[in-house]
């Protein structure tokens, strides 16, 4: 997930009380710049780095001596690059999370989202140059949000491995109990008689790999009936090139949606990074067309889910059919409500299957959610909605 956020928004990512086995960090770049000021940044959260590496065979060798929760790895590297590297580190160790490093180019952007159907837990862009590196807060943000989401339960797992000397300012406690979790409750299923005429997606964290399974699961057939419309957070270039993967995967057109542009049928609609996409039209009538702007961010979001979901609850109402998908956050829950008022239904991931419960979890746990199921299910689901059998 790259949401695009506010840079003063949210203050800098200090220290941490460890709660539990302490997350271990491999850094693999071959900027010694950005090797040493990932590193400071990353100690300075509250989590060890093992081990850092200048290339690809660097950070391989190191595996079995270091047994890192995380591994940092850039695309761009000498003797070994990330994308040569990146099966020979999963084998040594099937549950490390690796997330890729790269500038913003559309090649980087191809190469990275090729890395997510490899094993890859998610990507992360780089600004272009060291200096840009040193300076963007929003860079250190997202990139210590990422070492604590996909590091933390990889470290429960493994269980408590002794910091380095001098940590005692992060000693480690007994992990609480987690509290029991309330039941969900499902959303009656929508009795309006009518049927759906557009597909809404909404995904981040773990998303482009879910939407591709999903849209490829509901099948050709059935998606050329219909307009897709995916609000999947990534930066600009990136939901470019993810609108390109996706046509190849099933066969239909692909593309960011264009400002103005009318929905038709059998057509896949990106949300263009770094802008929101919603729907212009009147309500009843079959002429909706993409309205794109660059308005406030949404969920700390832009584009945002909820920006979507709720034009397509004024426009389409009851012939709406959404999907929540798995991502960090809560954008889609204001969205999936106003659908769900308007008779629309929607569906979302179960916690299992996501990489991030959160997007999905906070309509499920809204009570928005018609069905809650594994990501292997939900294109089946979705199939039999659209073509009347799940009603």
């Amino acid at each position: 997930m790259l949401a695009l956020k506010p840079i003063s928004a949210a203050p800098m990512p200090g220290p941490i009380a460890a709660t539990g086995p302490r997350i271990r960090v491999m850094i693999a770049d071959d900027s010694a710049v950005v090797r040493g000021l990932v590193a400071r940044w990353i100690a300075e959260a509250g989590f060890d780095v093992v081990a850092t590496a200048s290339n690809g065979r660097i950070a391989v060798e190191a595996m079995a001596r270091h047994d890192p929760d995380v591994i940092l790895l850039d695309i761009d590297m000498p003797e070994l690059d990330g994308t040569q590297a990146l099966p020979l580190l999963l084998a040594k160790s099937p549950g490390v999370q690796i997330v890729m490093m790269s500038t913003l180019t559309t090649r980087n952007a191809d190469i990275s989202l090729r890395c997510l159907a490899l094993g890859a837990v998610d990507y992360l862009a780089k600004p272009e140059s060291n200096r840009g590196v040193t300076t963007s807060d929003a860079f250190r943000q997202d990139l210590i949000e990422r070492v604590r989401l996909f590091g933390s339960a990889r470290a429960r797992k493994r269980g408590p491995v002794p910091g380095p000397a001098g940590a005692g300012a992060f000693a480690q406690v007994a992990a609480p109990a987690p509290k029991p979790a309330a039941p969900l409750v499902l959303r009656p299923k929508a009795r309006s008689g009518i049927a759906p005429r557009v597909l809404l997606i909404g995904a981040s964290t773990g998303g482009p790999r879910a939407v591709g399974e999903v849209l490829e699961k509901i099948g050709s057939a059935t998606l050329r009936q219909f307009p897709v419309l995916i609000v999947q957070h990534m930066p600009p270039v990136f939901t470019a090139v993810f609108a390109e993967h996706l046509g190849a995967r099933t066969g239909l057109p692909a593309a960011e949606g264009k400002a103005d542009e009318r929905l038709q049928p059998g057509r896949i609609y990106v949300a263009p990074g770094g802008r929101h996409m919603g729907l212009t039209g009147t309500p009843g009538r079959p002429d909706a067309a993409i309205r794109l702007h660059d308005g406030p961010v949404v969920n700390f979001c832009r584009p945002a889910v909820d920006v979507l979901f709720q034009d397509a609850a004024a426009i389409f109402g009851a012939s709406a059919l959404a999907v929540v998908l798995t991502g960090m956050g809560s954008d889609g829950t204001g969205g999936a409500r106003a659908l769900t008022e308007a008779g629309a239904a929607v569906l979302a991931q179960d916690e299992a299957t996501s990489t991030v419960w959160g997007m999905p979890g906070s309509v499920a746990k809204a009570g928005l959610a018609q069905a809650i199921l594994p990501l292997s299910e939900i294109g089946g689901a979705l199939r039999n909605l659209l073509t009347g059998q799940g009603s």
